[in-house]
């Protein structure tokens, strides 16, 4: 049986493909540093409004920069809205607000950290084994 999804659920994930191409091409401004993805995009179900998680990679990455490209992304919220409403084929298209997506920052410390469990348990039983011989 396919999954039904609603219609929100498909225009957000139409907005995630659109805006991650409007904001690669569109998007010149140099505050906005490394490279911006778009996670995920939650659609209000009267379809008034936008969640739009991003993340932001690159080399020189900090708390500061990411709040600054996040800042320079709300600003230029309705730039963007008037591109979507050319691209997609909506009546009324959703007013943007962009957050910064932790998730995947979060998911790499715990990988991090199961990694650094695991080494650690290795030691241990390698310890223990030499300790019988």
């Amino acid at each position: 049986m396919a999954k039904e999804y609603s219609r929100a659920q498909r225009i957000g994930d139409q907005m995630q493909r659109e805006l991650a191409q409007l904001i690669l091409r569109e998007v010149k401004d140099p505050r906005v540093s490394g490279l911006v993805t778009v996670t995920a995009v939650e659609v209000s179900r009267d379809a008034s409004h936008a969640k739009v998680f991003v993340t932001v990679m690159g080399a020189e990455i900090d708390a500061e920069s990411i709040r600054q490209s996040v800042k320079v992304l709300n600003d230029a919220s309705g730039f963007l809205r008037m591109q979507l409403g050319k691209a997609m084929k909506l009546r009324s298209v959703p007013n943007l607000r962009f957050h910064y997506d932790e998730s995947v920052i979060r998911g790499a410390q715990l990988s991090a950290l199961i990694e650094r469990a695991v080494t650690e348990d290795r030691q241990h039983d390698d310890e223990a084994t030499d300790a019988k011989e």
